[in-house]
């Protein structure tokens, strides 16, 4: 692969070999604004790449390092997913400053990138994520307009669209067995969310996040079929 070369130096040593893969958008205006914030010792933020709209591929840190790109958050009981993980940070106004679809050239470049990274280390289809996954309370990136089900086909990370699951949705302030039934299915495939019976806040910033990743019609923190249905298939399928 081709890379423009933008060393940053927000790194530091890794504690293990990564397992994982974050996917983010920049959130800024502009990718050159992007660039220059991560590539800043005092903003103390950083990814391993940065994917532009046109496909070119900037790379800030070595994959051998741990980059500065997940914060505070949580996958399959991992709380220190900078160490565990390689960062893509994908070039998009993001929501703030006027979201909008992912072109083309960008996403080919995104698959082309995690087949290239996946050739190098053992990375499962489920740590393949989302930045809002490990941090649904605090982050929505990607987002639900980035194409997962594109790059699942290209055979990086998981998808499914089984038919609807029978029953009422299930929202905020509702309790019972079906609500820790739902947060125990969350809790399995790798999100912090320890099952209480109880549909709180964070259960529904854990649902939207499902949502924008998994579902990406409605992302409203309901649980409807369509999102219990593809949770439960994602579980069998091995997430």
């Amino acid at each position: 692969m081709t890379f423009i070369e933008a060393p940053s130096p927000n790194f530091d040593a890794r504690k293990a070999p990564p397992d994982g893969i974050v996917l983010h958008y920049t959130g800024m205006p502009t990718g050159p604004e992007a660039v220059d914030r991560l590539r800043d010792p005092e903003a103390k933020v950083s990814a391993h790449y940065v994917v532009e709209e046109d496909g070119r591929i900037f790379r800030l840190v070595p994959e051998e390092r741990r980059a500065w790109h997940a914060g505070r958050g949580s996958w399959k009981g991992d709380t220190d997913l900078n160490s565990s993980s390689v960062g893509i940070e994908i070039v998009n106004p993001g929501h703030e400053f006027g979201y909008r679809p992912f072109p083309d050239a960008q996403v080919e470049a995104v698959v082309t990138l995690v087949t290239d990274i996946r050739s190098r280390w053992t990375i499962e289809d489920g740590k393949i994520i989302a930045h809002s996954d490990l941090a649904p309370d605090r982050k929505d990136d990607p987002g639900e307009l980035f194409p997962w089900k594109r790059l699942a086909q290209a055979g990086h990370g998981l998808w499914l669209e089984p038919p609807a699951a029978p029953g009422a949705p299930l929202g905020e302030g509702e309790e019972g067995a079906g609500v820790f039934a739902l947060q125990a299915g969350f809790t399995r495939l790798g999100y912090d969310i320890p099952p209480s019976g109880k549909f709180d806040a964070h259960t529904t910033a854990v649902v939207r996040a499902f949502q924008r990743h998994w579902v990406q019609t409605r992302f409203d923190g309901v649980a409807d079929g369509v999102t219990r249905a593809r949770l439960i298939a994602l579980l069998r399928l091995g997430g």
